[in-house]
C-alpha cells in the first residue's frame, strides 16, 4: 500500500521541544538571552562578528537594503531565478531590481552579465545562492568591489554550504539566512542577518525593533523603550523561535550529514533515468542540500513538466516547480513590462524543474518509490508526446 511522501518536513526532536518549554516557563518570551545565544552561534559558524535575528529572511533582506541606504532612484542587481522574496525587498525600499540571466549549470547569476548590468545608479547586488550553491560568490564580491558596489548575500538556502573553505554568509558585507521549516535548520519562522560591520549590525537591531536605540531595555514603560530614533519595523524573533534555533545549530552537523545521505541515495537511484538532469556540486564547493531539484531535458516543454508533477502528486509523491521566474510573476510584468524571452536561460531552466521530496527522514524505500514514480511519469509523458 502506498503512503504519502511530503515535499518537505522539519527535523524536530525532543531537544527542541524541551528548549521551547524552558522558554515558556521562564516568562521571558522576547528580546532575551536565548536570541543572543542563537545570534552568536550563527555568526560564529559563518565567520562573522555579529548576528541579528529577525522574523524572516525577507525581513532580513529588507533591513539590509534599508541599512545600506538603498532607496528611490537606486538600482539593485539580482537574479530572476529565485524565490520572489529575494527581489521584493528591493521594491520595499523604492529601488528598482535589475535582473541578469543565470549560468545554466550553477543556476546562479552569470558573473559577466552581472558586471555588465552595473551602472552609475547601482547601489547594491543581492547575490542569491540558488538551492545553496555558493558558485561565483567570490567573483561577485570582486566585481562589486571593483565598481564600489555593496554585495548583500542572500544565503537563505545555504547555511552550511562553503566555497573554497569559506562559509556561506561570509562573502557579502551582509548575509541573510532564512529558517522556514523546509530549510536546513528551522526556527518555525525566522531569519538572521550576519555581518562583520558593527555599525550595520547596530542599525539593523534598531530597525527590527521599531527604530528604538540600540541597547533599549525589553521592559515597556522603562528607560528609553518609547524612544524611536528612526523609522523601524516589528521584525523581531521571539525567544521561542530562537530556542528552536539554538538546538538546531547544536545539531547542525548531524542534520547536514542526514541531508547528504538522502541526496546521495537520490543520485544513485536517478542517475540512469534518461532525459533527467541531476543537480551538480561545483569544484571547490560543498553543499548542505536545501532541496533536491532535478531538470527535464531541453526537449521538454513547461506543459510536459507540469503534467509530470501532477502525476507525481496523484501518486502521493510531493513535487513542485522550483522556481517560477520572478520577472514573469504578474506583479513584476505589470509594473516593469517584463515578458517571455527577457532572460531566456532562467526561463528555460524554470520551465523544466521538478523539486522532489527532500527531508532528513527519507528512507531508501521512499527514494525508490519517488524514483519509480518519476520514471513512470516521464515514460508516460513520452508516449503521449510521440
Amino acid at each position: 500500500m502506498s503512503h504519502e511522501i511530503p515535499l518537505s518536513r522539519p527535523d524536530i526532536t525532543e531537544q527542541e521541544i524541551e528548549a521551547v518549554s524552558a522558554v515558556l516557563r521562564s516568562g521571558r518570551l522576547s528580546i532575551g538571552p536565548v536570541l543572543e545565544r542563537f545570534e552568536q552561534a550563527v555568526a560564529a559558524y559563518t565567520g562573522n562578528e555579529y548576528g541579528v535575528g529577525c522574523n524572516s529572511g525577507t525581513s532580513g533582506l529588507h533591513m539590509a537594503m534599508t541599512a545600506l541606504g538603498v532607496g528611490p532612484g537606486d538600482e539593485v542587481v539580482t537574479t530572476p531565478f529565485s524565490f520572489i522574496a529575494s527581489a521584493n525587498p528591493i521594491l520595499m525600499t523604492g529601488a528598482k531590481p535589475v535582473f541578469v540571466d543565470i549560468c545554466p549549470r550553477t543556476l546562479n547569476m552569470d558573473p559577466a552579465k552581472m558586471e555588465q548590468a552595473i551602472t552609475p545608479r547601482t547601489k547594491a547586488v543581492i547575490a542569491v545562492e540558488t538551492f545553496g550553491n555558493t558558485a561565483y560568490m567570490d567573483q561577485y564580491a570582486h566585481i562589486a568591489a571593483r565598481h564600489e558596489v555593496t554585495v548583500v548575500e542572500d544565503c537563505c538556502e545555504a547555511l552550511g554550504c562553503t566555497l573554497k573553505g569559506k562559509q556561506a554568509g561570509s562573502f557579502g558585507r551582509l548575509g541573510v539566512f532564512g529558517f522556514y521549516p523546509n530549510k536546513q535548520i528551522t526556527t518555525g519562522e525566522g531569519g538572521m542577518i550576519v555581518t562583520r560591520d558593527r555599525r550595520l549590525a547596530d542599525l539593523c537591531r534598531s530597525l527590527r525593533s521599531q527604530g528604538r536605540p540600540v541597547g533599549t531595555t525589553a521592559s515597556p514603560g522603562t528607560g528609553n523603550w518609547l524612544s524611536h530614533e528612526r523609522l523601524g519595523y516589528n521584525f523581531r524573533m521571539s525567544e521561542v523561535n530562537a530556542a528552536i534555533g539554538v538546538v538546531q545549530m547544536e545539531r547542525l552537523a548531524g542534520i547536514i550529514a542526514a541531508r547528504q545521505r538522502v541526496a546521495e541515495m537520490y543520485i544513485r537511484r536517478l542517475m540512469h533515468i534518461d532525459d533527467l538532469i541531476l543537480p551538480t556540486v561545483e569544484e571547490g564547493c560543498t553543499t548542505s542540500w536545501f532541496v533536491f531539484v532535478v531538470r527535464l531535458a531541453p526537449s521538454y516543454a513547461r506543459e510536459d513538466r507540469d503534467r509530470i508533477i501532477a502525476g507525481l502528486r496523484r501518486h502521493d509523491v510531493g513535487a513542485a516547480d522550483y522556481f517560477p521566474c520572478i520577472h514573469l510573476q504578474p506583479f513584476y510584468r505589470e509594473r516593469f513590462g517584463f515578458g517571455p524571452g527577457d532572460f531566456p536561460i532562467a526561463e528555460s531552466v524554470s520551465a523544466r524543474t521538478i523539486a522532489l521530496p527532500f527531508h532528513n527522514d527519507l528512507t531508501e524505500r521512499d527514494i525508490d518509490v519517488v524514483a519509480r514514480t518519476l520514471e513512470l511519469m516521464i515514460k508516460r509523458e513520452n508516449l503521449q508526446r510521440h
